[in-house]
C-alpha cells in the first residue's frame, strides 16, 4: 500500500476505534445466587438460608435468613479449627450473606444489639477503625460475577472473613480531600462468637490488617481489593468520559482532580497514574489490579489518579495538575515523596512536573521577561502558570509510558488536522490565543493556526512549546524510567508502538528503558505490569541506582 494511505487508513483505524471505545463498557456485573462452596463439610442451615433467599421466602422476615446465616458460621468455624476442609468457605460465606441479609432490612448493629430469629440469638457489631460516619451499604462479593476486558484479573487475599464492597453515599464534598465522589472500599467482615447465642460482627480494612487474632490463633484476613473497583467502574462508567471530554474539555472542567483510590496513609507512598489523549483513568484499571497483587506493594504505596478533560492542551492540563499537588501539599503536608507513572500524553504532563523551566520557555515564546510582556488580567495568569514553572521537589521518581516527548509525526496528518477542529476550544484559550498572537507570530517552522490549540496541536513536533521544552533537562534527583511498545516487532531503536516513534519516547538519562511488545497501550502490557512492579520494589529501597 502506498505510505500516504497506510498511514490515512491507519489514523481512521484509530478516530474508529476511539469513537467506538466509548461505547462498549470494558467490565460489568451480576448478582448471583451463592451456592455453598466446595468441600467435604456442608452444613444444613446455609443451605437452608440459600432456599428461602432463592425462593423469596426469607424476604418476609430478613432475620430468619440472618439467623440461618449466623448458625452456619457458628458451625462452620468450629469445623474449620478443626481443619475439615470447606468448612472456612462456608463460614466466610455465610458472614457475607449476614452482612448483606442484615443490610437489606436496614438492621446492622453497628453500634447497638439485635436479636436474630427466634432462637435467643443476640448480634452486635463493631465497624472498623476511622470509619466513616455516614452509612453504608454492603454487598458481599460471593454474591458478585464480574465480566468484561477488565475482569481478567482478581487481586485477592485468601483467608478469614467475608470480602465485601462498602459503598458510601454520594459525597458532594469529595474533592476537599480527593476522595471519590462515591467511595467503593474493600473491607472484610467476620463473626467473633462469645458462645453459641452471642457474637459481635466485626469489619476490617484489609489494607491495614492483614492477620486477625481469633480463637486463640492469628490467621490471615481475607480480602478481594480489585471487587470495589470494578463494580465502581461499572455503574459509574467513568471509560464513556474519553472522547467526549476530548471533543469538548470546557464542559468537563469540573472533571480535573487528583483522586485517592484508598485512604490516605502518611507512611504509604502515593502513586499516581496519569491518563493520556481521549482516555480516563480507567486505562490504568489493569495495571492496578496486577500491582495490587504484591502484598510488598499494597504494603508501602497507596494509589491515585489524576484525571483531566484531554482536550486541553497539555502544558496547560499541567498546570491544572501542578495545582492539584499544591492543594495536595496542603491537605496531607506529610506524604511521602511521590512516583509518578504516566501513559502517552500523560507522559509528558509528567515530565513537566519534574522539570525546572523557571521563564525560560516564556521568553523563547516572547522574547521578553515576563515583567516587560504585555498582556494582563486571566489571560496572563493562564500563561504564567502554564508557561513559567520549576520542578516538583516532592515527586522522587517517574514512570514514562509510550510518552511523545518530542512530538508525534501522527498529530500533523491532515485527517488527524481535521479531526483536531472538531475539539472545541474553550473560549478563555481562544481570547488569550488572540493576545499572544497581537505580540508574536510563530516562526516559519511552526504550524501556523488560525485558532487556539488544543491538546493534539501540542502534540506535533513542530509545536513550538515541545521544541522549547526538549532544550530543558529533568531536574537533578529525579530518577525516571522509560517504557516503549515496538508492535512486537523487537526492532528496537528504530520500532515505534504505531503512534509514537522511538526516537520520541526514548529518553537519555534514563535509569532503565524496557521495550514491550505492544503497540501504544504499552500501560497494559504483561511485560510493563512486572517492570513497573520491578521499579516499585526498587524505590523501596531509595537508592539512586
Amino acid at each position: 500500500m502506498y505510505p500516504p494511505l497506510r498511514r490515512a487508513v491507519r489514523v481512521t483505524c484509530l478516530f474508529a476505534a476511539l469513537a467506538a471505545v466509548s461505547c462498549s463498557a470494558p467490565i460489568s456485573f451480576r448478582k448471583i445466587v451463592c451456592k455453598p462452596p466446595a468441600g467435604e463439610f456442608v452444613v444444613s442451615p446455609l443451605s437452608d438460608a440459600l432456599r428461602e433467599l432463592e425462593a423469596g421466602k426469607a424476604a418476609k422476615d430478613p432475620l430468619v435468613a440472618s439467623g440461618h446465616f449466623y448458625d452456619s458460621a457458628r458451625l462452620a468455624g468450629q469445623h474449620a479449627l478443626a481443619g475439615e476442609n470447606g468448612a472456612l468457605g462456608i463460614y466466610n460465606q455465610a458472614v457475607g450473606l449476614l452482612v448483606e441479609r442484615l443490610g437489606e432490612a436496614n438492621a446492622l448493629p453497628w453500634g447497638r444489639t439485635i436479636a436474630l430469629g427466634a432462637g435467643g440469638r443476640t448480634l452486635r457489631g463493631k465497624l472498623e477503625p476511622g470509619a466513616p460516619a455516614q452509612d453504608r451499604h454492603f454487598v458481599s462479593v460471593a454474591t458478585l460475577a464480574f465480566k468484561g476486558s477488565l475482569a481478567n484479573t482478581q487481586a485477592a487475599r485468601e483467608g478469614v472473613g467475608a470480602p465485601l464492597v462498602a459503598v458510601s453515599p454520594v459525597n458532594p464534598d469529595s474533592s476537599s480531600t480527593f476522595g471519590a465522589k462515591q467511595p467503593h472500599q474493600a473491607l472484610t467482615a467476620v463473626l467473633r462468637f462469645e458462645n453459641a447465642a452471642t457474637a459481635t460482627l466485626e469489619l476490617h480494612d484489609p489494607l491495614e490488617t492483614e492477620r486477625i487474632s481469633i480463637a486463640g490463633r492469628n490467621p490471615v484476613l481475607a480480602a478481594n481489593f480489585t471487587a470495589p473497583i470494578s463494580m465502581f467502574l461499572a455503574l459509574a462508567r467513568p471509560d464513556k468520559l474519553g472522547l467526549t471530554r476530548l471533543l469538548d474539555p470546557q464542559k468537563y472542567a469540573d472533571t480535573a482532580r487528583l483522586v485517592r483510590l484508598q485512604k490516605f496513609d502518611p507512611n504509604r507512598i502515593p502513586v499516581i497514574f496519569v491518563h493520556g489523549l481521549d482516555s480516563t483513568p480507567v486505562t490504568w484499571a489493569p495495571m492496578y489490579n496486577n500491582l495490587m497483587q504484591d502484598p510488598e506493594i499494597r504494603r508501602h504505596y497507596q494509589f491515585w489518579v489524576f484525571s483531566y478533560p484531554s482536550g486541553y492542551p497539555y502544558f496547560y492540563s499541567a498546570s491544572l495538575f501542578r495545582n492539584e499537588l499544591i492543594r495536595l501539599n496542603k491537605v496531607f503536608p506529610a506524604h511521602r515523596d511521590i512516583v509518578l507513572v504516566g501513559h502517552s500524553m500523560g507522559g509528558i504532563i509528567s515530565r513537566l512536573m519534574v522539570t525546572d523551566a523557571g521563564d525560560t520557555i516564556w521568553r523563547a515564546m516572547f522574547g521578553t521577561a515576563p515583567a516587560d510582556t504585555k498582556i494582563a488580567g486571566k489571560s496572563r495568569k493562564l500563561l504564567e502558570d502554564s508557561l513559567i514553572f520549576h520542578n516538583r521537589p516532592d515527586i522522587h521518581r517517574v514512570v514514562f509510558c509510550s510518552a511523545p516527548h518530542r512530538g508525534s509525526q501522527m498529530a500533523n496528518h491532515w485527517l488527524t488536522r481535521q479531526f483536531a477542529r472538531l475539539v472545541r476550544i474553550p473560549t478563555f484559550l481562544t481570547d488569550t490565543r488572540n493576545l499572544v498572537a497581537s505580540i508574536i507570530t510563530a516562526d516559519a517552522s511552526s504550524i501556523k493556526l488560525d485558532r487556539a490549540p488544543n491538546s493534539i496541536d501540542t502534540l506535533s513536533p513542530d509545536n513550538r512549546f515541545v521544541r522549547e521544552i526538549n532544550k530543558l533537562p529533568i531536574a537533578p534527583g529525579v530518577i525516571y524510567h522509560s517504557i516503549i511498545g515496538d508492535r512486537g516487532k523487537g526492532d528496537g531503536p528504530d520500532s515505534s508502538d504505531g503512534v509514537v516513534p522511538y526516537w520520541s519516547s526514548h529518553l537519555d538519562g534514563a535509569v532503565s528503558e524496557k521495550i514491550v511488545p505492544s503497540g501504544h497501550s504499552s500501560h497494559q502490557d504483561p511485560a510493563a505490569f512486572e517492570e513497573v512492579r520491578r521499579i516499585l520494589r526498587l524505590n523501596l529501597n531509595h537508592r539512586s541506582e
